[in-house]
């Protein structure tokens, strides 16, 4: 592993924790028992998403890896966040883009719950697949106590929001927009934190983590938008896939690094600037299919 460390107290993983926990409760405020039951209605749809989030996403990311040969930390950093679910601004972008925003909801839904398990797994398998990554056998150890991590602060949030939608459905109404507004408000100012206690570290390799994400979330959404269409699905179809596929749960990602790789750098590096380029490059390109939308309907 490459001696890139970032300043990272105890406060703050259990800030961050809070912070990611309470960014899942916000989601789950808009999901219902109907979100997956639509996997039984419509399968090949959601199917397809899930296919491109947890199988595609990881493969193409090793690929990458293989021929661009980055740091070891930042190797296992790209690793990591391929085999996280979906983010939390994926639905309302797919609204925006005027894609299928029903068949969104459905995949971010499936997905967090499949994550308590794909997420480890994919990991492991991946990582210990690197030639030059270190101390292998302690990755596939710690995949257990990534699954318990996973389950507290994916399962446990989700859980609560959708119990809460489902109690007191005339305040979710009124609280859910607030609440994911301030989520990712406090998820940017915690980054933007962050950043600024480790501004010496971000600096000395911002170029190369810029570029290695850029190229990243580049091949997750289009490797995301043509599955889908391989798959013949519709285009709202497509649109909702390569969001879901280049919108990644990055400050779960973060998480886990400060959890169990003691803050390695290169692995955080590469997560944070995710969080932060993802939102950038998926609201550019929902903008452009909406106007070419609203061009074609003219």
């Amino acid at each position: 592993m490459d001696p890139i460390q970032l300043n990272f107290s105890e406060e703050n993983l259990i800030a961050l924790n809070i912070c990611i926990g309470f960014i899942v409760f916000g989601v789950a405020l808009d999901l219902k028992l109907n979100d997956f039951r639509r996997l039984l209605d419509s399968p090949k749809s959601s199917l397809v998403g899930l296919l491109a989030q947890f199988i595609t996403m990881p493969a193409l990311t090793y690929l990458l890896i293989l021929i661009w040969k980055p740091e070891p930390s930042m190797a296992l950093g790209m690793i990591l966040v391929a085999a996280c679910p979906g983010g939390n601004i994926s639905n309302f972008l797919c609204q925006y883009a005027r894609g299928n925003a029903a068949l969104s909801v459905s995949i971010s839904a499936i997905s967090t719950i499949v994550a308590i398990v794909a997420t480890p797994i994919n990991f492991a398998f991946w990582s210990s697949l690197l030639p030059a990554v270190e101390n292998q056998q302690e990755i596939i150890m710690d995949s257990w106590g990534m699954f318990q991590s996973i389950l507290v602060i994916l399962l446990l949030p989700l859980l609560c929001g959708m119990a809460f939608h489902y109690r007191f459905p005339t305040i979710t109404q009124k609280i859910r927009k607030p609440i994911s507004n301030l989520s990712m408000l406090i998820f940017v100012v915690f980054v933007a934190l962050a950043f600024s206690k480790n501004a010496h570290v971000f600096i000395a390799y911002f170029h190369v983590v810029m570029l290695l994400v850029f190229v990243h979330n580049a091949i997750a959404l289009t490797s995301g938008y043509w599955l889908a269409a391989a798959f013949r699905l519709p285009e709202p179809d497509r649109r909702s896939v390569a969001i879901e596929s280049g919108i990644q749960n990055s400050g779960l990602g973060l998480v886990l690094i400060f959890n169990f790789f003691d803050g390695s750098g290169g692995m955080a590096l590469i997560a944070a600037w995710w969080g932060i380029w993802h939102i950038i490059s998926g609201f550019a390109l929902a903008f452009y299919w909406r106007r070419k939308s609203t061009k074609a309907a003219l």
